[in-house]
């Protein structure tokens, strides 16, 4: 079944009275058919034209501010791991430089015991004696 066009009988009045019900019209005939997102898109085109150089020209500065965001989002990243490896590589130098101090360190107390030993043997031995 095919519904009948709609028709409007307009009455009489002024060009400018015609136009206003006409834009009506073509308002509510869009609201009917077309969707919100495409209304959208419907009105920006009316505002630029038809030629539709708004949304490209935002897309394009779009793309190219997430371009510039990714680049400098790898930057910060790579300028962060490298700190990381950089501070890793110090706390391993110093880890070694104080591990091989606290080995001199052992030799040192344990040449200090012997020593200490060989002083007390004596001292007993010259007490026996007197």
């Amino acid at each position: 079944m095919e519904k009948p066009p709609l028709e409007f009988n307009l009455p009489d009045t002024h060009e400018e009275g015609k136009l206003y019900v006409v834009d009506s019209l073509n308002n509510l005939n869009k609201l009917n058919v077309c969707p919100a997102e495409s209304q959208r898109s419907l009105d920006q085109e009316e505002n630029t034209g038809g030629t539709g150089e708004s949304v490209a020209g935002s897309s394009t500065r779009n793309q190219c501010l997430f371009f510039v965001i990714f680049i400098l989002t790898l930057i910060v990243s790579l300028a962060l791991v490298s700190f990381v490896i950089f501070l890793i590589f110090q706390t391993r130098n110093e880890v070694d430089q104080i591990s091989s101090r606290l080995l001199s360190e052992k030799k040192n107390i344990e040449e200090l015991k012997k020593l200490n030993n060989i002083i007390l043997k004596h001292l007993n031995q010259s007490r026996i004696k007197e």
